[in-house]
């Protein structure tokens, strides 16, 4: 089933990209269900899973003591404190949840090093949005964040997604050959990011799937 990743640097505007392009498509937008499965699926809290996900230790920081600190939070029955001490296990559970989407729904996946897990499948598109950073962090600012913690959130947001993706895949969120459409999303209005986007899921995987996706779905072929 067609699916989309998205990978979006911090003021790309990427969640709002992803939904619109979701909308768009007639399909599911999976962002903040995926920590919720991950933590159903190993019996953590929410919180465990959320403050792991696209989050890995800084110099020094062992990954188990971040879980540990983040489980401790919850006191929820069946709910582990010290809820894992493998970080393959959280990556396994992740992949697991995407890729059983691709397999039968298909969604339009934001985060997650979507591009890395279903990178290979001939049903995905794989998408980057970025920009100048001055300008990211610009178009931050427009969309309401103010100026300095706009800049602060660029250091944090970016480091912690480029530490997710260099962590548990030994790649680099930035590398061109990880996606099959790169878009500057500071030179270019929303909706014509969207429509791009559309468009070349119709190229790659449209023809494959029509006959399997909701009337909506790659209606502009």
């Amino acid at each position: 089933m067609a699916s989309i990743t998205i990978s979006a640097s911090y003021g790309a505007r990427g969640e709002r990209i992803a939904q619109a392009v979701a909308a768009r498509l007639g399909l599911t937008f999976l962002d903040r269900a995926i920590p919720l499965g991950v933590a159903q699926q190993l019996h953590l809290s929410e919180e465990s899973a959320e403050s792991v996900d696209e989050r890995v230790p800084t110099r020094g920081e062992r990954f188990v003591t971040a879980l540990a600190a983040a489980g401790s939070v919850s006191t929820a029955p069946g709910v582990s404190p010290l809820p894992i001490q493998d970080p393959d296990v959280f990556r396994a559970a992740t992949e697991s949840i995407l890729t059983s989407v691709a397999d039968t729904t298909g969604a339009v996946i934001l985060g997650r090093a979507g591009m890395v897990v279903l990178g290979g499948r001939d049903d995905v598109l794989c998408v980057r949005l970025d920009g100048p950073v001055e300008a990211r962090v610009a178009q931050a600012v427009a969309d309401g964040a103010d100026a300095a913690t706009a800049r602060d959130a660029q250091r944090d947001v970016d480091g912690a997604r480029n530490q997710y993706a260099t962590f548990f895949y030994r790649q680099r969120q930035d590398d061109p050959r990880l996606y099959h459409l790169t878009i500057d999303t500071t030179a270019l209005p929303v909706d014509s990011c969207v429509d791009i986007i559309v468009r070349a899921a119709a190229a790659r995987i449209g023809s494959r799937e029509a006959s399997r996706m909701p009337p909506a779905v790659f209606d502009e072929q």
